[in-house]
């Protein structure tokens, strides 16, 4: 009897063109079951104010005062921030901790450039709104080795926003990245641009590519053009090297074929905002959101359109007696006999239930702070004393305290990718690093100039034997917590607790100009005073040791400048 076949994609190790597009179906079948495609369309118009589109409004004003938009800009800035800061540090029960000090010196800085070239920030900001509005946000990662890094050094890591309607996870039913068997991004890209591709890579019938039609259901059908196709991206761990696999391919044709990536950790951060027990994708904020805005929205229309038909004065007269009635200023209007008080009669407005009102500013006000938008975190309170700001601000932050915590996982998530990254394809590059000792006492015996830094070279590819050595620490640097260190490490050197080396090494840059070079100063210093002096001369010394002797046992004198006193021409006079 035949050995059963045990692989992930129909019995094989491997995908193949059928095998990957048949679990692409299955992916959209999930997805049309719980509606996403058509919730997270809903969503989207909803947030940026088309909220009338495809309704039926019966005659009735379209009105549209939008509380969703700012509420959720308010969400997102207080979980979100500019300061963000991704601290690499080793473990403290790791071996030889004092050997990782100086790779994790190098990962932070490496983090840092990262963060400016993938503008982390914004990213971060694009990345929390697609939770709250669509339900999921999706960061993928993937090396770019067109990049020139300059100094000859080739390639990048970059980083994209991805929406939810086109990741699918091979288990559905666990939003745990990193546990998934597979997980597939689908994308539509121009026909030709995928056939020079395919073409390029090697893959047979790469001429059979064609655009999408009906059948084909893309992902994104509202948007859809002759001349794109889908391509699937299909990943997947390797279980017996655990590293992280991946195979391009459209509904005919492989794009590329199965290479691997040289990584451990699928590309991807997933973040939903709120979780779905036994589903991969959340809740969006805005989705339990949209009856209150249709209710105020309708409740406006009808308040206008009551407005519009009663709010003005009616004049009713006597057509028998009046033919027609005139509204000029000033005009003389004439009548046929009888008497002029029974002639015309202005009928007052009818008036609206002040309650209207209420009941739309309570909706929108119980709307604001059931997400934690109350005025004085919207800064619309009072100012009475500053302790009862604080303290109402605090507690209107408390909402979304636990979306912020995730979200900051998810960024650390996202590094520790970032570190993959590194070990996987950055090789060997230079990197600056503080001068050694044993190099500067070198440089001074050459008589050569002394450097802060000198570039080395150092081998990313060390960090693939230390995946547990490196914890991350993520969080949000705000000016305040600065100041506070600041003032914590200028207590200490004052105190004598510091020496000014230990106090320089801690500072930031920004903080002191060329501290390095002072603190290579300082090491200079330091190693003089450890210097033995140097002996007598014995009769074997140079032509020079005589005069320099005789300067250094003259003794020196004491000058006088502004400060000079009676006890220092004393001194000289001795």
């Amino acid at each position: 009897m035949s050995e059963e076949k045990l692989g992930l994609f129909d019995g094989e190790d491997r995908p193949t063109v059928e095998s990957a597009w048949k679990f692409y179906q299955k992916g959209l079948q999930f997805n049309n079951q719980i509606n996403l495609d058509e919730t997270v369309k809903s969503n989207r118009n909803f947030a940026i104010g088309k909220q009338w589109e495809g309704v039926n409004a019966n005659g009735l004003p379209q009105p549209v005062f939008n509380i969703l938009k700012r509420v959720t800009g308010f969400i997102i800035a207080s979980i979100t921030t500019d300061n963000l800061k991704v601290n690499v540090t080793p473990l403290a029960n790791t071996p030889n901790t004092d050997d990782l000090v100086e790779p994790a010196r190098i990962v932070n800085e490496e983090c840092d450039a990262l963060m400016e070239i993938n503008k982390i920030p914004a990213l971060i900001r694009d990345f929390a709104r697609a939770a709250a509005v669509d339900g999921d946000g999706c960061i993928y990662t993937y090396w770019d080795p067109d990049v020139d890094c300059g100094g000859g050094v080739m390639g990048a890591v970059k980083s994209e926003l991805i929406d939810n309607t086109r990741v699918f996870f091979g288990n559905p039913n666990d939003r745990n990245v990193q546990t998934q068997p597979y997980i597939q991004i689908a994308n539509r890209e121009f026909v030709r641009t995928v056939k020079i591709r395919a073409r390029d890579n090697g893959a047979s019938g790469w001429d059979s590519i064609e655009s999408d039609t009906e059948a084909s259901q893309a992902v994104d059908s509202a948007k859809r053009v002759d001349d794109k196709v889908t391509v699937l991206l299909t990943l997947w761990k390797d279980e017996q090297t655990g590293e992280i696999w991946a195979f391009e391919s459209t509904e005919s044709c492989a794009v590329r074929e199965p290479w691997s990536l040289g990584i451990q950790l699928y590309p991807l951060v997933w973040l939903c905002w709120d979780a779905i027990s036994n589903c991969y994708h959340g809740q969006a904020m805005i989705t339990g959101l949209i009856p209150n805005q249709i209710f105020i929205n309708k409740a406006w229309a009808m308040s206008m359109l009551s407005i519009m038909r009663t709010a003005w004065p009616k004049v009713v007269f006597d057509k028998t007696r009046i033919s027609k009635w005139d509204n000029r200023v000033g005009g003389a209007i004439g009548i046929n006999g009888g008497d002029v008080n029974s002639v015309a009669k202005i009928i007052d407005p009818a008036s609206i239930d002040p309650q209207i009102a209420q009941f739309i500013n309570m909706a929108v006000q119980m709307t604001e702070e059931s997400l934690g938008a109350t005025a004085s975190a919207l800064g619309e309170g009072k100012a009475y004393n500053t302790s009862a700001i604080l303290s109402l601000q605090r507690a209107a932050a408390t909402p979304t305290e636990v979306t912020k915590q995730n979200l900051y996982v998810a960024v650390e998530d996202q590094f520790r990718i970032y570190k993959e990254f590194m070990g996987g394809y950055y090789g060997t590059r230079y990197v600056d690093i503080e001068t050694p000792p044993e190099v500067m006492q070198a440089q001074q015996f050459a008589n050569i100039k002394t450097e802060d830094t000198i570039p080395m070279a150092f081998d990313f590819g060390q960090l693939k034997q230390m995946p547990m050595h490196l914890s991350m620490d993520v969080g949000g640097s705000s000016y305040f917590s600065e100041m506070a260190s600041m003032q914590t490490l200028d207590n200490m050197v004052s105190s004598g607790l510091i020496t000014l080396r230990q106090y320089l090494e801690r500072i930031p840059d920004t903080y002191f100009p060329k501290r390095r070079a002072l603190i290579s100063e300082l090491m200079q210093q330091e190693m003089g005073m450890m210097q033995p002096p140097m002996p007598p001369d014995a009769g074997g010394g140079s032509a020079l040791d005589g005069p320099m002797n005789a300067m250094l046992a003259q003794e020196p004198e004491i000058t006088g400048g502004r400060g000079y006193r009676a006890a220092a021409r004393a001194v000289n006079a001795v």
